[in-house]
This record gives structure tokens, C-alpha cells and sequence, in this order.
């Protein structure tokens, strides 16, 4: 079957060649099935035909569709007013055939990718898949963890949250960035695509304020009033854990203290800047400590602790009372367990938790 996995690969390019072969495929369908029909009426009746204009929307941009169409068309009508039935059932049957090519066209006349369907939804996929895996922390050394978890708005697959992470193995140094583009769900994605790029390659070549103001400069550029995301960036010495915090808008972030009796708490950092995308300078102000064994860090985007009409503060307090719940009976998976606890979903939701194993 290779010649199979090599016509699905072409198909797969896009490219005129393959729209082409595809057409053709189906035309030879479309014949094949009206000498059936002619010979034999019942065996291959108008109905059959519509499996024709399904398959072309599958997989035939707007052009050859609209050839498809047409000679599909030709082929059921011609073999519809042979059969001597009653006039108004033909008429019924042809109407619903006119409105299903009608509906067919207009479908893939409004696909602004100029693909097919299953392949604009396989190229989002993609993306979709490159941008979690600009966020996949490398493995760290023993009694280093990090987890993420991210829920899109509504639950659709895509989101305005994303998260970048950089490894320098010689160095053991981590970088990571928690992002959140204005917008939610599948509206803020396009802007969370392109700026995930952008970050993604400056993480780990730039670190610190330098970092943050390439990414402001970026969205900058896009001279857009709507283009503008918070986001936060902890540098960490993984030998020393000594780490380095900076905020740009976004909600502070919160650091774990293990209480003597075994009951610890959530402290608020004092990291403080202006979101990305609005001034030309976002006056960072950045926070240091150190992450000893046993502490953590935890960041959150605003869908986290926000609620339309809520105070912030209320929601960080909530976020503080949850996490320590979560936390105290253990790191692993505690990031996830947080964002369920999350009491709305009308908003992207992440969660990035680096913690230090007590020694």
C-alpha cells in the first residue's frame, strides 16, 4: 500500500499537482457511478451521487470543487430526469441537490486559508502542537520539578496562554515564561502563536530585562491596539537556586514557605512591570531569592484569580488558601489539581509550578 501512503502524503502538500490528482480520482468516481445509475437506477440512485460533493469538500479547494460540483451536478440531474417517476418527487430531489452544492461552495469559498477543511484544521494542529512544545520542560536534575497545566476558555483547544522554556544544560540554568495574550480561546491564538515564536527564539540567547524588552518591541511593531499580553520570567541557578523574577503586568507570583509545624503558606513576590505591547519602556522591576530545598514558585495567568466584577485580590487569596490545600499533599500534580479547582471557565487558565524537593 505505499502508493496509497505516497497519494495521501501528496494530498497532504497542498499543492496544485496534487489538487489535481484528487479531482481527477474523484471525476472517474463521478462517471463510474452514472453509467451504474443509467444502467441500473436503483443501484446508484440521486442520493448517491451527494457522497461525491462530501468527499470533494474534504478534500478539493474552491476551484476543483467547483468543477467537481458542476459535473456532479450534470451527472445526477441527467440520471434523476431519465427515470420515469413522478415529476414532483424529481423536482424535491433536485432542489435538495441544488441547496447541498450551494451550501458545499459557499463552505469552501469562506475558507481564508484557501485549503481544505481537514487540512486548515490539520495546519492549526500543528501549531497548536509547536506551540505546547515551545513550553515542554527539558528534564531537570533531581529534586528539581516543574509542572504546567493549561485549560483554553471554553474549552477549545486553543488558547492566549502559553509557556516557553530554555534549558542550559552547561550552566544548569532554567529559564521560564509564562505568557498571556489579550483575548480568549481561539480569538487571542493567532497572537499567542506569533509572539510564542518571537519568545521562543530569544529565550535562552536573551535573559533578563533584555528578554522583555525585545518581546515589547516586538508587539510593538505590530501596530495594533489589541496586540498586547503580560507574562513573567523566572531565571533560576539550578546548583545554587538562586532565581531572578520579572513581571510584566502580569499577576504576582507566589512563593512556597514550609512551616516548622509542616503547615507552610503562600507569600505574594514583589516582582512589578507593564504588560507588553503598551509603552516603549515597561519599567521592570525584578525580585530575587533564593529557592531553597523545600520552597517553590508558583505563576498563574488571570483567568486563574479574575472574575468579571471580582476584586484581584480576592482571587489571589483564594488562589493562596487552594494552593497551599493542593500543595501540601505533595508537587507532583499539584499544578493540574490547582487549575481544576479553578471555579470558571470563561477564560484561559494556566498554572506553572517549579518546586525544590525538601532535603
Amino acid at each position: 500500500m505505499t502508493w496509497l501512503r505516497d497519494a495521501i502524503d501528496q494530498w497532504r502538500s497542498g499543492t496544485q499537482q496534487s489538487q489535481l490528482v484528487a479531482l481527477a480520482a474523484l471525476l472517474v468516481g463521478v462517471l463510474v457511478s452514472f453509467v451504474v445509475s443509467m444502467l441500473a437506477y436503483d443501484w446508484f440512485p440521486l442520493s448517491g451521487f451527494f457522497l461525491w460533493l462530501l468527499a470533494g469538500t474534504l478534500l478539493l479547494r474552491f476551484g476543483p470543487l467547483v468543477v467537481l460540483a458542476a459535473a456532479t451536478s450534470a451527472a445526477a440531474v441527467t440520471a434523476r430526469l431519465t427515470v420515469a417517476e413522478d415529476a414532483g418527487s424529481r423536482g424535491a430531489g433536485l432542489v435538495i441537490l441544488v441547496v447541498f452544492v450551494a451550501l458545499a461552495l459557499y463552505v469552501s469559498s469562506r475558507q481564508r486559508s484557501g485549503l481544505p477543511t481537514p487540512l486548515s484544521e490539520a495546519l492549526l494542529a500543528d501549531l497548536r502542537d509547536r506551540l505546547n512544545a515551545q513550553g515542554r520542560v527539558p528534564d531537570l536534575p533531581e529534586g528539581w520539578l516543574c509542572e504546567t497545566a493549561m485549560v483554553a476558555a471554553h474549552g477549545v483547544g486553543y488558547a492566549g496562554d502559553f509557556m516557553v522554556a530554555d534549558l542550559d544544560e552547561e550552566q544548569q540554568l532554567l529559564d521560564l515564561v509564562l505568557v498571556d495574550v489579550v483575548g480568549k480561546g481561539v480569538k487571542a491564538a493567532p497572537s499567542a502563536l506569533l509572539l510564542a515564536g518571537a519568545i521562543g527564539g530569544m529565550v535562552g540567547a536573551l535573559r533578563g530585562p533584555r528578554l522583555f524588552e525585545a518581546a515589547n518591541a516586538f508587539l510593538l511593531r505590530q501596530h495594533s491596539a489589541e496586540t498586547f499580553a503580560t507574562a513573567v520570567h523566572v531565571s533560576v541557578e539550578l546548583t545554587s537556586g538562586r532565581y531572578t523574577v520579572l513581571s510584566a503586568g502580569h499577576p504576582p507570583a507566589l512563593r512556597w514557605h514550609p512551616g516548622a509545624d509542616g503547615v507552610g503558606a503562600w507569600s505574594v513576590d514583589s516582582a512589578r512591570g507593564t504588560a507588553l505591547g503598551i509603552l516603549d519602556d515597561p519599567g521592570l522591576e525584578a525580585a530575587h531569592g533564593v529557592l531553597e530545598p523545600g520552597h517553590a514558585l508558583l505563576f498563574y495567568t488571570d483567568g486563574v484569580v479574575e472574575e468579571r466584577g471580582g476584586d484581584i485580590d480576592d482571587g489571589i487569596h483564594w488562589l493562596q488558601e487552594t494552593a497551599a490545600r493542593v500543595f501540601s499533599r505533595g508537587a507532583a500534580g499539584a499544578a493540574r489539581r490547582i487549575v481544576l479547582q479553578v471555579p470558571r471557565g470563561d477564560d484561559d487558565r494556566a498554572v506553572l509550578l517549579l518546586s525544590r524537593a525538601a532535603g
